[in-house]
Order: structure tokens, then sequence, then C-alpha cells
């Protein structure tokens, strides 16, 4: 059944922001859209020409009705005209998150000016509105998605650059927000580019990209928080829902055109389907964060990227002892990855060095996971890492010894980050549950490998990771992905050696079907 989401915010009789972009945003991510209307304002292109709330009860009306009925998994709160509105909305939500056995996520974005510069809340009370926003609305709020006018209104920190926009973030959440993300339109710092921040609890994420450049951008902050508010109702953790908005938003822009004689509306486009739409993620040391002045120590060179592997992996083993290893070469299988967690010292460099000779006795591609030290000493053909081990690996010599990096990604915002080193492979996983680790909270599923795909293939060789076995294979190559790497399929065969064959030949009729 497809997921609820409200859009309690104001009605724009221009078409282009409210409730009329919230609908449509949330139709492109496969969630069913309700709405409570705050107000009706008149506007159109050139602005707007009058504010008009609903009263009290009728906005009451709404939202008792949509409770009785359409319970949602998330609330996506745009325009609240006036102090009274955002008192009322502030009960419901109270009693919503105290008496509800699965309240919703909520996400507020505190609308107070149109793209066309004229005001969206009654003049007379800004000063009160801001002060019950701070002390009704937010202890309530998941996330809160203000612009740079709206934040500066909000915690009066003039956004000068990065370490403001974190204080400002910081401010918000000590007034109750769980997570902030302050939307970079109007930032333009660095100059020419568009700069995103999340803060999620005490981390962090920047997303950042060259400045779109169209006049026509009216709903862009109500369709972020919309497009947030979808994905959090499907499950994605914030860090992807930060990243498809964003990328929807760039896609929106890039098809954007007038409509009267004003500014024109973001368009309101498909599930983000192109690399080029998505931000980079930003780090220290990749471009945007030099131009933020991150501070970084790693010597890297990202645009190099690693030794390319062949385009279509095969079978990819993933084994735990220089045993399962060597079966898996001697029946056929062409990538192996030894992932050796409970063996340390001499032992463990043994068995790396063993598994190193039986890849190159056997002309295949055999991977050591995590000890990249090994490795290097010992001429691997590759190394896997995980999106943990990235920062403490010395990525400048596996790259300078020709040594192939393959990296595990748990979602959109770790594939994207895992793109900004031009790996030699990307894993997607995990795709099922799984007993060999625990992977609480980044289980992907079949849904999301099929948007991960297209995405990255014409890019790098792509492997599917987590819980696949024979019965499962079809449906996961169904997707696209170029390999599908097993564990449990193997080494807890009653025949590890047919089931070998039978996985082997399963890829090859898969790959007959595509």
């Amino acid at each position: 059944m497809s997921e609820v989401v409200w859009t309690i915010a104001g009605s724009d009789s221009g078409g282009g922001a409210g409730i009329q972009a919230d609908l449509k945003a949330m139709h492109s991510f496969c969630v069913h859209g309700c709405s409570a209307i705050t107000a009706l304002t008149a506007q159109n292109s050139l602005g707007v020409e009058a504010l008009n709330p609903v009263t009290q009860a009728v906005l009451e009306s709404q939202l008792q009705a949509l409770a009785n009925d359409l319970r949602p998994q998330a609330i996506k709160i745009g325009m609240l005209a006036n102090v009274q509105q955002i008192q009322l909305v502030a009960e419901h939500l109270r009693y919503y998150r105290d008496n509800w056995p699965c309240p919703p996520y909520v996400v507020y974005d505190p609308v107070a000016i149109a793209t066309s510069g004229d005001s969206l809340i009654e003049e007379d009370a800004q000063d009160d509105i801001a002060d019950a926003i701070k002390t009704h609305l937010l202890p309530l709020v998941d996330v809160i998605t203000p612009n740079v006018h709206e934040t500066q209104m909000l915690t009066g920190i003039y956004l000068i650059g990065p370490d403001a926009l974190r204080e400002a973030a910081k401010r918000l959440q000590q007034w109750g927000a769980k997570s902030v993300v302050i939307k970079g339109g109007h930032w333009d710092y660095p100059q020419g580019y568009c700069v995103d921040y999340c803060r999620e609890g005490e981390q962090e994420y920047w997303l950042g990209n060259a400045t779109i450049t169209t006049p026509h951008s009216h709903g862009t902050g109500c369709t972020l928080s919309s497009v947030i508010a979808s994905c959090l109702a499907k499950g994605y953790p914030l860090k992807d829902a930060f990243i498809l908005g964003k990328a929807y938003i760039n896609a929106g822009l890039k098809s954007a055109q007038r409509y009267g004689e004003g500014i024109g509306p973001v368009a309101q486009t498909n599930w983000p389907s192109e690399l080029a739409d998505f931000p980079q993620v930003i780090e220290p040391g990749s471009w945007l964060g030099d131009e933020l002045d991150f501070p970084c120590a790693a010597d890297f060179n990202y645009a190099a990227g690693f030794a390319p592997c062949p385009q279509q992996l095969g079978l990819y083993a993933v084994v735990d002892s220089v045993d399962w290893l060597q079966l898996c070469l001697e029946h056929g299988v062409k990538t192996v990855q030894l992932r050796m967690k409970d063996c340390h010292g001499e032992q463990l460099e043994e068995a790396i060095k063993q598994a190193i000779a039986l890849g190159r006795a056997h002309d295949a591609q055999v991977f050591i996971n995590d000890h990249w030290q090994l490795a290097l000493k010992h001429g691997a053909y590759g190394v896997h890492l995980g999106q943990q081990d990235l920062h403490n690996a010395n990525l400048r010599a596996i790259q300078d010894a020709g040594l192939r990096l393959g990296l595990s990604t748990h979602g959109f915002y770790e594939m994207l980050l895992a793109h900004n080193y031009r790996p030699s492979y990307i894993a997607l996983g995990a795709i099922y549950p799984t007993t060999t680790k625990d992977m609480t909270g980044q289980i992907q599923g079949l849904q999301k490998l099929r948007h991960f795909v297209p995405l990255m293939h014409a890019h790098y060789p792509t492997v599917a990771i987590g819980g696949i076995d024979l019965t499962r294979i079809a449906e996961v190559l169904n997707t696209g992905v170029g390999s599908v790497a097993v564990v449990r399929a193997i080494t807890e065969a009653e025949h590890p050696a047919q089931a070998i064959a039978q996985l082997q030949q399963a890829i090859k009729d898969g790959r007959s079907e595509q």
C-alpha cells in the first residue's frame, strides 16, 4: 500500500508553490498526498496580491477528517499564517506523538517570504510568529528546512560562511528540532555554487553543485521539503532523503519554464534518474571542500580514480578462509573477496599471501577486505573497503600502486560519496537481510536497487550483495546490476561445488534474458 503524506500549507492560486507544488512532488515519489489548507493566497507569477488565512475551525475540521481515516507516515508543514495556526497545529502534533502507535515524521518548511519577495505571514505579527515557532512547533519537528533568509530570521545569525551555518543549525536544534536542512539557493557561497547543509544530531552532511542559472525557481523550498517528507515516509534515512530532494530540485530547475509574465515554477519531474542531476557530496579534499576551506590532511588525487576491473565481475564469492577461496577458484569463480574478521598477526598475513598467490595462479580477481596494508605489501589485485574505512586507509598509496578499489555503499548518499573516489567498482547492499553481519536500518531491497543501477552502471561495475541466494538471483539480475556477490549461498551449501555451478548458470541465464 502506498504511504500517506500530509501537507499542512497554504494554497498558491498560481500553481507553483504551496500545496500545489507539495502534492505534485509527493506524486513523483509515489506516495499519496493529502492536504490541510491554512490559507488561500491570491498570487500569480508576479507576486502575492492577498493572503487569506482560513479560520481555526476550518483548519481544525480538515485535520480531524484526515486523522479519522488517512493517518500519515509523514507530515510536511508549510505556511502557517499566524500564531493561532501554529498553536493549533502544534496541539495536533503533540496528540499524534503521544497517542498514535506510529507517530508520523514531521518536516517543517518555515515559509515566510515568497520567491517574489512578498511576505507570507501576517505582517503585524512577525515577531510573535517567530517566538511561537520556537516555543510550540520546533520541539515537535523532526526536520526543519529553512532557506538562508528564514534561518537568519529565526536565529539572528548572519550566514557568512560554513561555521555560521553550523552555529545556526545547532541553535535550531537547541530549540527542539531534531535535524536541520539549510537550503543554499540564496547563499551563493562559494560564488557560483549552490551548497546545502544538513545536521542530523551531531552528524553533518554537505551537498553542492554549480548554480543552475534560471529565473524560474518558484516553489523550490516547498518541493524540497515535500520530497524529504515523502522519502522519510518510505523509510529512507534523512541523508538519502536530503540528496534525493536536491537531485529532484536540480532536475526541476533545468526543466523550469515561464508561465505568465513573472517568475516561473520549478518543474515537477520524475524520480531522479540522471547522475548529472545529483549534487556532489562535499568532503575535505574534494573540489567544493577546498572552496569551503574544509581542513584536509588526506593526500589523495580524487580526479585520477582507481585502476579499472572487468565491467561484468560475474559470480562474486565472499569467503572467510583461504580454503574456501581455493575451492571457489578451482570451480571457476573469477572474482573472490577474502574477508577475515577474526584473524590477526602472522596468521592473517600468511592467509593474505596465499590468497593473492592463488588468485594469480587461477588468473582471477582476488580482493582483500579491509587489510589494505597487507594487500599493498603483497601486491594484491584489489582492496575492498567499507565506508567507515575510507578515511583510515592510505588511498594515495593504493591508487599509486595500481590496486583496484571496491567500495561498499548502503543507500543514495553513500553511493554518491563513493562516486567522489572513482572506485573500480561499487557494491550495493544489503539487498536482503543477512546473518553474516548486522545490517539494521541498511536493507535496501529490489526497489532501491532498481534506482541505484541506472545511476551507476555507465560509470562503474556494480555488485549487488546481501542475502542473495539461488532463489533470489534472477530477480536481482533483473534490475540490470552487473554482478552478484554471495556468502552463505556457497559456504552454507550442502554441496558447495554444485551450488557454485548452479549460481553461475543462473547468472548466465539471467544475462541471456536481458
